[in-house]
């Protein structure tokens, strides 16, 4: 155990995770050079084309007689949960800063994370070969903020393989072996696991005590489930069987069961014969965002069903329940980790199983306490109980940390506030960049707030945001009425003080979409039974006095009451059908 480095890297988005677990591979000679390629480590063709990872994917290293193991882990922040679990395995973390940019939102979100685990830092520049590059403003900002000296700090290129050597030493001297916990009995911790046709179940564990030998039944801690355990073995960085796996070791066992739902990330494995108790496991991934995932036609439900059981095999942070819709049909009510999340799930659907949806307005969960002391949650309009049984609802929040030059603090402020920002406080991280702490309602974020951030800010500001918690919300559900009728799929939650105004933009956005009827058609916004904007849609108007060659003007006027009559009976009788080209519309508006 005394050889083993466990270790994982963290970094802000771009900042070049991938690129440096490329160079390490190749470095140690994991990797023959005939098989080295751009962003290796990213199994997923999305993750490639958009230049992100997306699941952390561990790897195997040998380096001067010492085995390395590392965890390429994510850098956005809807993937946190991710990173989180990568840290519970592992002794160490490189910390990645990039050269041009300086310490991000991110960094900082990822670092507090490591240092709450207690794990070594190994702070490191990159992009040093770059022109731009300021590595004395950038060395000084992360010796401020892990307190180190400044020859601590590795200034490396990923790209061209500069200094790469040096790291490597560094992490075997710096980074602590594994701790001996001197027991014998086996204890794995499941920090991810993946689906396969063939073989099942996949758990990738990191061993804390005792050795796990291939075809030797295991026991899930928590589960209490027995494991077959058909093959043990490495990531090197294809899995590759082994004999066996050590404490301090990080691979992965075949379980061979076929429902992701008992290997829960976070649970132990154990000896069938010999369990011993389960670890402490993870905090479980909440769903923020909730948006309604339903197909174009309206009947490919069974479809859509299977593909979402065959994603959440691999993504154990999807959650879903069924759903319908008087206008799209039958469909399910999704709940994501953030919007990229969102947009993630509805391209892997559309790639990998050929399902094309629409995604409605996304929505987030407010807690729901009722005037008999029950507390319900709410995750869409149509499910808000009557306003007369509400004593008040709390809505999500999060605590925001914006990285940005301190000449924009006056553009930046003003815009948070708009958004029901709260202030907490200001830190400098050197006189020319500043972190502004708040907090934020999390409905705040899900409109268009990152791309106001980056307008204000000239692109230069990055954004962090974690829960907090719940806090009281004054807020109302809008309906919007057609032809007196209300449209279920077009209520949404909105603060009461802006209700009126969204009320106003929405129904003159119906009013420009909907196709005119025979008859006068009211479109309407009304918080609970009073009406608060309005619009009426003209009739088309048939000439029915085309045909008159002649008469006299009473003639004329008896037809033209007699039309007026009809009108207003349809008006009356009538009903709307709004057309899906509608409802798509109204959905996608920001």
């Amino acid at each position: 155990m005394r050889s083993v480095r466990n270790f994982c890297i963290i970094a802000h988005i771009d900042h070049g995770k991938s690129t440096l677990a490329d160079r390490l591979l190749e470095v140690t000679g994991t990797v023959a050079p005939r098989e080295m390629k751009a962003q290796l480590l990213d199994s997923m063709d999305l993750e490639r084309e958009r230049g992100i990872t997306i699941k952390l994917q561990p790897a195997r290293l040998q380096w001067k007689g010492h085995e390395l193991n590392l965890i390429d882990t994510p850098g956005h922040v809807d993937f946190g949960y991710e990173v989180s679990r990568s840290l519970a395995a592992v002794e160490g973390a490189i910390l990645v800063v990039d050269a041009t940019q300086g310490i991000e939102a991110q960094t900082l979100a990822n670092l507090y994370q490591a240092v709450d685990q207690g794990l070594t830092i190994v702070p490191v520049i990159n992009k040093v070969d770059l022109p731009s590059a300021d590595i004395p403003r950038v060395t000084s900002d992360i010796c401020h903020i892990l307190g180190c000296d400044t020859s601590e700090v590795i200034p490396i290129s990923a790209k061209t393989g500069f200094n790469i050597e040096i790291l490597l030493d560094a992490l075997v001297q710096r980074i602590p072996a594994p701790n001996d916990k001197g027991e014998e009995k086996i204890q794995a911790m499941i920090f991810d696991s993946v689906y396969d046709e063939f073989q099942g179940v996949i758990a990738f564990v990191r061993v804390m005590s005792g050795e796990i030998r291939a075809h030797e039944p295991l026991l899930l801690g928590v589960a209490g489930v027995k494991v077959p355990n058909l093959e043990v073995g490495a990531f090197m960085p294809k899995r590759r069987s082994v004999d066996s796996l050590r404490a301090g070791d990080i691979g992965y066992v075949v379980t061979g069961l076929k429902t992701l739902a008992e290997v829960r990330v976070g649970d132990t494995l154990t000896s069938f014969t010999d369990p011993a108790p389960a670890l402490p496991g993870y905090r479980e991934a909440k769903p923020m965002v909730f948006a309604g995932l339903f197909t174009p036609e309206g009947d490919g439900y069974e479809k859509l069903r299977d593909a979402l059981h065959k994603l959440k095999l691999n993504d154990a942070s999807l959650s879903f329940e069924p759903d319908a819709s008087d206008a799209l049909g039958f469909g399910f009510r999704a709940g994501f980790l953030g919007l990229l999340h969102l947009e993630i799930v509805r391209e892997r659907l559309l790639r990998e199983h050929n399902v094309e949806v629409i995604v409605t307005a996304p929505s987030v969960a407010y807690q729901v306490y009722l005037t008999n002391g029950d507390c319900v949650v709410v995750h869409h309009p149509g499910a808000l109980p009557n306003e007369s049984r509400i004593d008040h609802i709390e809505e999500p929040v999060m605590r925001l940390e914006v990285v940005l030059p301190s000449s924009y603090i006056g553009a930046v402020m003003p815009m948070v506030v708009d958004a029901h920002g709260v202030y907490v406080s200001t830190e400098y991280l050197d006189p020319t960049r500043v972190i502004l702490k708040y907090k934020l309602p999390l409905a705040s974020l899900l409109v268009d707030f990152y791309d106001k951030l980056k307008s204000v800010s000239s692109g230069y500001a990055s954004l962090n945001y974690d829960f907090d918690g719940y806090q009281p919300a004054d807020v109302v559900r809008l309906d919007i009425r057609v032809a007196e009728e209300e449209v279920e799929a077009l209520a949404t939650m909105v603060y009461r003080s802006e209700a009126q105004n969204i009320g106003r933009k929405t129904v003159e956005k119906l009013k420009e979409l909907l196709p005119r009827q025979m008859f006068e058609v009211k479109i309407q916004a009304a918080v609970g039974s009073k009406v608060i904007a309005s619009e009426r849609l003209p009739a088309l108007r048939k000439d029915v006095l085309a045909k008159m060659s002649g008469g006299d003007a009473s003639r004329k006027q008896k037809l033209l009451k007699k039309q007026k009559e009809g009108k207003k009976r349809m008006a009356g009788q009538g009903s709307v059908e709004i057309p899906p080209s509608a409802f798509l519309a109204m959905l996608k508006r920001s």
